[in-house]
């Protein structure tokens, strides 16, 4: 009787976790590689300069900044502060797909970006990934509400047991925290999630019709 390698076996099987799990390492340690090496070099060479590229509400240079403040930060506290949720929650979002960190990272960017320079204060300016990180933070609560499928809702209660004080950050109760970047950043994940639950819905409606006319055929 042959003998069985239980070890190659369970390698085996657990080939394509393995290689997703390096997937998700690969793009979260380079995002936030890329934001630390920016600081760094902002920090060395640049003696702060880039800090001045932040969102000003409701001006021309503060719309153009909209994809480019979130990559910049006050300082290394603020951006270790951003650090961790981000690898967190980002890992979270990328569970079911990878392509959903660069979905709803992008439209939280814009989101989070758009509603700063519609609604900051006149002569702020607003730097950091937050937004994205409370976009990521909303996804993953309405995607758990609107979705209903067991990851989505165990991932959203996470989320909500280790970050659910974030809620506070999108209230103006601090002074010089860009509320308003959380607070649409938020809104920009929620309506994604939703957006994405009426297309799966919609998906799973064109699907069952076939499947039950291929049950009735015998086939």
């Amino acid at each position: 009787m042959p003998r069985i390698d239980w070890r190659q076996t369970a390698l085996d099987r657990t080939q394509d976790v393995r290689q997703q799990l390096l997937g998700h390492a690969i793009v979260l340690g380079a995002t936030v590689l890329f934001l630390w090496l920016i600081e760094i070099a902002d920090w060395l060479v640049l003696d702060g300069r880039l800090d001045s590229f932040g969102i000003q509400p409701r001006t021309l240079g503060g719309l153009q900044a909209v994809v480019i403040a979130p990559f910049l930060h006050d300082g290394f506290g603020h951006l270790m502060a951003n650090t961790i949720p981000l690898l967190i929650l980002g890992w979270f979002v990328m569970l079911r797909r990878t392509a959903d960190f660069f979905l709803v990272g992008l439209s939280t960017l814009l989101a989070s970006g758009l509603g700063i320079w519609l609604f900051g204060g006149a002569s702020t300016l607003h730097l950091g990934i937050s937004g994205v990180i409370f976009g990521f933070f909303g996804y993953l609560l309405a995607r758990g509400y609107y979705e209903r499928s067991r990851i989505a809702i165990v991932l959203a209660v996470v989320s909500f047991l280790v970050y659910g004080s974030m809620v506070w950050g999108m209230l103006p109760l601090q002074a010089g925290i860009s509320w308003q970047g959380h607070l649409f950043g938020f809104v920009g994940g929620v309506l994604t999630a939703y957006v994405q639950a009426q297309a799966y819905r919609r998906q799973n409606t064109l699907v069952e019709p076939h499947a039950a006319a291929r049950r009735s055929n015998g086939v």
